[in-house]
């Protein structure tokens, strides 16, 4: 049995090292995709406020 006990260790830590891995991995994606909403954000408020801008730029009367 304590021929087996290294054997587990390994295995733990290299599941331990995988896991990590893929929180490194998750945790990039989901900064990606926050960026890209609040660009995305950014964006419409632009495109909204332009819209308004020329909305009110055709009601002036001269």
């Amino acid at each position: 049995m304590s021929d087996n006990k290294p054997k587990e260790t390994e295995t733990i830590l290299m599941a331990l090292d995988q896991i990590s891995q893929t929180i490194d991995v998750m945790t990039s994606v989901v900064n990606r995709l926050r960026n890209y909403v609040q660009e995305h954000d950014v964006a419409v408020g632009e495109a909204s406020a332009e819209g308004v801008a020329d909305l009110q730029a055709d009601r002036i009367i001269h």
